[in-house]
Parts: structure tokens; C-alpha cells; sequence
């Protein structure tokens, strides 16, 4: 009988996701995760628009220098303590209980914050607030990478970090309400620190009722617990609880023979894994790069110091600056949004093309105008679009290309190493800043728009195009495996394996025929691709007929192994 060639583009849902129950309750029930990242913005900005209240200044007596150096970077330096540990947690106790533990520290940063007396207590609770977000910001996007539904997956992990502007657009509005309000009292900055506590409250409520979000399928599976992982899937994949649908099997198949190989090559993953192989360090090269471009390309000037790049053009009202600050966030989430949008049409590698090219120039035009016009409001403009090119690719990819490339054995840990290299260049920007523009003002541009163009350089050479795979697919490309040229253009949704054209594809099989069913067969000749031969799955058509479940029960899971046969009814 001729092997015909399948992929899950023949299996999954193919109408409007919100007419599909489970998609729907799924896409409602990530905006949990998603909210890490709201936290994390509020969290990351409400200093920024602290800065400008005059309340703020007075109470702490107009800090300058190393001291609003030390109070930015602060909760970089929590974050940088907790990042190490935090893949652990995840990889040990789980993505919803490491949430969990980043809200509660979050939650007492921010009261801390709200209740602090002098500026030692200010910087102490900024940098528990940092330690908090370590530990969400780990978690949250690989919940969502791990649990979202194959065809939205590129989207919703693009979506998680340009959700850092929904809470900057917050932290920005509710200072300058506060400062109507308030005036210049001290409460025109404590209670939008107060506001803050409103998004790690939300999610640890959310959590502890553990009816809200199911734990990853691809955690559950690595801990032995596939019958529930496969329960997940059918739940919210399929629609049901029919764990013997054809995408939950093809899903199941792929992240066991994923985690088989993945426990082969390394059987005790650490830190060091990430760099023990030339795949691996390859990728590390990547992910470390982006987050340094992330930081490096001129943003920090006004993400941090929007305050003194206004006063640096003659801006200097309270009132003026809140309102572009607030506009600036409202702005930031639109490009980012767009990004997000667009980043399955035209793929991540363009994406970044476009992002560097067009801040390289607009950074250029904003030297130049800062060096002629020293007091100029057309610098106001070039900021915003500056930021449009920058949240274009940036923002949404940032996070989401590093989950793509990694395969998931190290995709804890490469994710905690690169928020650390993000949080460790974020904090010398907060201390090299202040000082490099006192000392030298505009002509510190000039050094931003020499790493932009090396940024263009990088991008050109060494980011490749992951439209239009899996997340296994994708992180094979690193380890040797060449994929067929042309991919991405030629389906418009990710493949789930390479399989070798024997004859005409079948028409898509019907979910709703209970007899005749496939047996997906995991070839022995199946190798690690870091060991140079080539990775497939074949679907092998039977003619017999099976009134009942091969499944069986859901402990027939848990027993599979990578070389048996995964059998599933129609």
C-alpha cells in the first residue's frame, strides 16, 4: 500500500477559531500568561512616568546621577538574580506554579514600593519586584508556546511581548491622572504604585482556583504524564474529549519523539547544554545578539530617560511631557500590534530587515536634528517613528523567535539566559545613559547608530526564516537537518513532518467516521539530526478495521514508547 503523505495541516480546525468552543475557552483562558507581560510593562515604566511628577521629585529629593541610575536599574538587578533559577522552577514545579510564585513576589515588591519612606526602601522594593518578574516572565511565554494551537501559536507568542505596551500605556495614563488630581502631594505617586498590585492580585486569583488554565502538555509529558497531557490537547485542540483524534496523536507523536531525542543527546540538561553542541551554540549566538539589538538600538534613551530627552529639547512641562509619554505607549502597542499581525505574512526574517533598516535611518535624521537644532520640537516625530520601526519586529519577536528556535529540552533555560543578557545590558544602559549624555549629550547618539548598523549587519547574515514550521521542525533546522526550499510559501500553516511523496494525497480525513483508522509509525531508522541523518514520520494506511479504541485507556500513553506505533481512531 503506498504511504501517502501527511502533515497537520490535514487535521487541524480550519474555520473561524472563535466558532470552535475549545479554541475559544483556550484563547480566553491565555490571557493569563498574557498578563505577565501587561505586568511586567507596568512594572518596567511606572518609573519613567514617575520621573516626570513633580511630587515624586520632591519626595525623594530630585535624585541625579548614580542614584537615578541605581533606582532604574534596580529592578534589572532583581530580575538578574532571579533569571538563573527560574527555568528550574518551571522545568521543576511546572509554568502555572512558577506564575504563581512571580506574582506573589511582584504583589510584595509593589507594596513595598507604594508604602516606601526614603529612596533605600524604594530601590529595595524595585529590585523584589524585578526578582518577581524573573520568575513570570519564564514562565508565562512558554505556557503559551506550549499550549496554544499549532496555527496560532506564532501569533499569540508575538502577541505576549507586545503586551508589555498595554502596561506601560497604563503605568503612563494613571500619572498623569494622578498628577491632576494630586498636584505635586505625595499621593500623585503612590497611588498609581498602588494600581500596580492589580495584575499580580488578578493572576493569583486566577491560578490558585486552577480551573482557569491547564498546565503545558509538553511539561506534563516530560514528567511522565502523558494521558493527561493528551486529555489537554483533546480538550482544547479537538474540541472534546476524544483523545484518539488524529491531531492530539500527531501532537502527542511529535512531543514524544521530540523529548526521546532531546533525552538522548543530553540526559541531565543544564546551563552548559545550551552550549554543548554547535547547533546549540549557534542558537545561543542568535538569542544573545536580539537581546542585545533589543536594548542597544537607542529605545533606553527614552524607555528610561524620556524625562531628561525632553528637557534636552526644551520640553518642560509636567502636563506636556505626561501627555507624549502616555501617546508614545498608546503608539508603541499599535506598531506592535501590526508587527504581530504581520509576522506569519511576511515572516520574522523581513520583519527584522524592515526593523533595522528603518531605525537606522530615522535614528540617523534624529542625531542630525538633535546636533543642528539643539531646542527642536520636530525631534518629538522622529521619536515616534523611530519606535515604529523598533516595535515592528522587536517587540513581538523578541520573545517569540527565541521560543521558535529552541528545541525544548533547553527552551527554559534559553529563554532565562536571554532575558538575562536583555536585563544585563538594560541595567548598564540605566547607568551609562544619564551620565554619557551629561558628559557628552548628543554626540552619544553617534554610538547607537554605529551598533545599529551592525545590528542590520547581524540581522542580514544570521536570523533565518521560521514561517511556517513547528516548534520541532524549527529548532532541527540548527542541528543539521536541511529543510525543503521554499516552505513557508508553499503552506500557509506549519508542517508537522517531513514525509516523502509515495503517491496522490488522500482527501483530508473526516473526524467524523468511526471506522478505518491510521497508524503513525515512527520509522526505527530515526536519528537525532545532530547525528546527520534525517528525521521522518511515516503515516502508514491500514485497510483493517477497528471498532474500538487503541487508545484504550489513557495509561496506554504513558507506556508508549518513541519506537511503537501510535495507532488513533478516525
Amino acid at each position: 500500500m503506498a504511504v501517502p503523505e501527511y502533515t497537520i495541516a490535514d487535521f487541524i480546525y480550519r474555520e473561524s477559531w472563535w466558532k470552535n468552543r475549545g479554541l475559544l475557552v483556550l484563547n480566553i483562558y491565555l490571557i493569563l500568561p498574557l498578563l505577565s507581560s501587561v505586568l511586567n510593562g507596568l512594572d518596567s515604566s511606572i518609573l519613567n512616568g514617575l520621573q516626570i511628577l513633580p511630587g515624586w521629585q520632591e519626595y525623594f529629593h530630585n535624585p541625579q546621577g548614580k542614584t537615578l541610575g541605581l533606582i532604574n536599574s534596580a529592578e534589572a538587578i532583581g530580575a538578574l538574580s532571579g533569571i538563573p533559577f527560574s527555568p528550574y522552577v518551571s522545568d521543576l514545579l511546572g509554568r502555572r506554579a512558577t506564575m504563581f510564585i512571580g506574582a506573589a513576589l511582584a504583589l510584595a515588591g509593589v507594596l513595598t514600593q507604594a508604602l516606601s519612606t526614603t529612596v533605600q526602601v524604594f530601590i529595595g522594593a524595585r529590585v523584589l519586584i524585578g526578582l518577581g518578574v524573573a520568575f513570570s516572565i519564564n514562565a508565562a511565554p512558554l505556557l503559551i508556546s506550549e499550549l496554544s494551537y499549532p496555527t496560532h501559536r506564532g501569533k499569540l507568542t508575538s502577541l505576549y511581548n507586545s503586551m508589555w505596551y498595554f502596561g506601560s500605556i497604563i503605568s503612563a495614563w494613571i500619572c498623569l491622572v494622578a498628577y491632576d488630581r494630586a498636584g505635586v502631594s505625595e499621593w500623585s505617586w503612590r497611588v498609581p504604585v498602588f494600581l500596580q498590585a492589580a495584575v499580580p492580585i488578578l493572576q493569583m486569583m486566577l491560578i490558585w482556583s486552577a480551573l482557569f488554565i491547564p498546565e503545558s502538555p509538553r511539561f506534563l509529558a516530560a514528567k511522565g504524564l502523558e494521558s493527561r497531557a493528551a486529555r489537554v490537547l483533546a480538550r482544547y485542540h479537538a474540541s472534546g474529549i476524544n483523545e484518539c483524534d488524529h491531531l492530539v496523536a500527531f501532537e502527542m507523536a511529535q512531543i514524544r519523539h521530540a523529548l526521546n531525542l532531546e533525552r538522548e543527546i543530553a540526559s541531565s540538561p543544564s546551563y552548559l547544554t545550551c552550549f554543548a553542541t554547535p547547533g546549540n551554540r549557534r542558537r545561543m549566538f542568535i538569542i544573545i545578539s536580539i537581546a542585545i539589538s533589543s536594548q542597544w538600538s537607542g529605545n533606553g534613551l527614552v524607555s528610561s530617560y524620556i524625562n531628561n530627552v525632553l528637557d534636552g529639547i526644551g520640553i518642560t512641562t509636567t502636563r506636556t511631557k505626561s501627555i507624549i509619554n502616555g501617546g508614545l505607549q498608546i503608539f508603541n502597542l499599535g506598531s506592535a500590534l501590526l508587527g504581530t499581525m504581520l509576522v506569519d505574512k511576511l515572516g520574522r526574517r523581513k520583519l527584522f530587515l524592515i526593523s533595522n533598516i528603518g531605525m537606522l535611518i530615522v535614528f540617523s535624521m534624529w542625531t542630525v536634528t538633535t546636533a543642528l537644532f539643539h531646542e527642536t520640537r520636530t525631534t518629538v516625530p522622529l521619536i515616534f517613528l523611530f519606535f515604529f520601526f523598533y516595535d515592528f519586529a522587536y517587540t513581538p519577536m523578541l520573545v517569540s523567535y527565541t521560543l521558535e528556535i529552541l528545541p525544548y529540552n533547553i527552551r527554559a533555560r534559553g529563554l532565562a539566559i536571554m532575558c538575562f543578557s536583555v536585563y544585563l545590558f538594560n541595567a548598564f544602559n540605566a547607568f551609562i545613559n544619564p551620565w554619557a549624555l551629561d558628559a557628552i549629550g548628543w554626540k552619544y547618539y553617534l554610538v547607537y547608530c554605529g551598533l545599529l548598523v551592525l545590528e542590520l549587519v547581524f540581522v542580514t547574515v544570521f536570523i533565518i526564516e521560521t514561517r511556517g514550521r513547528t516548534l520541532e521542525e524549527t529548532a532541527a533546522l540548527f542541528d543539521g537537518v536541511k529543510p525543503p526550499r521554499n516552505t513557508a510559501e508553499q503552506r500557509d500553516s506549519m508542517t508537522f513532518a517531513r514525509i516523502p511523496e509515495y503517491g496522490p494525497r488522500p482527501p483530508r480525513p473526516e473526524k467524523d467516521v468511526p471506522d478505518n483508522y491510521f497508524e503513525l509509525h515512527e520509522s526505527s531508522s530515526i536519528r537525532s539530526s545532530a547525528l546527520g541523518s534525517h528525521s521522518y514520520i511515516e503515516l502508514q494506511e491500514r485497510s483493517r478495521v477497528q471498532q474500538s479504541s487503541v487508545f484504550g485507556s489513557p495509561s496506554h500513553l504513558e507506556t508508549q514508547s518513541e519506537e511503537s506505533a501510535v495507532t488513533f481512531v478516525k
